[in-house]
């Protein structure tokens, strides 16, 4: 996508994938993906919160096509389908390391690596 061509549609679109995004839970349920696919019930026990509410945030994730859904049995598994979801999140956690190493330089404190 070229910056200099988006319309103001593309930015509506590009603001509502950081919405769904902007979601603890949902980040946690990609990290948990990220050494690949698991059942709802691991994801439950993983990221600590109740199946229904899981199976809401995993839908959404799959409705913006960053996971997808398998059926085995009576076991659903998820897995990631759109890997890039890591490369934006290691240039925000990058970033968010740089702060506090900012932070902690002009508060005199040390840094640790």
């Amino acid at each position: 996508m070229d910056p200099e061509n988006l319309t103001p549609q593309a930015f509506d679109e590009i603001a509502a994938r950081f919405r769904l995004l902007s979601d603890s839970t949902r980040l946690r349920l990609l990290h948990a993906l990220r050494a690949g696919e698991k059942s709802t019930g691991e994801l439950v026990q993983i990221v600590g919160t109740s199946q229904p509410n899981i199976s809401k945030h995993l839908s959404l994730l799959r409705q913006a096509g960053f996971v997808s859904r398998r059926q085995e049995g009576t076991s659903v598994y998820y897995g990631i389908t759109d890997h890039s979801v890591f490369e934006l999140c290691e240039v925000v956690c990058g970033g968010l390391e740089r702060e506090i190493q900012r932070r902690r330089q002009a508060l005199g404190t040390p840094v640790r690596s």
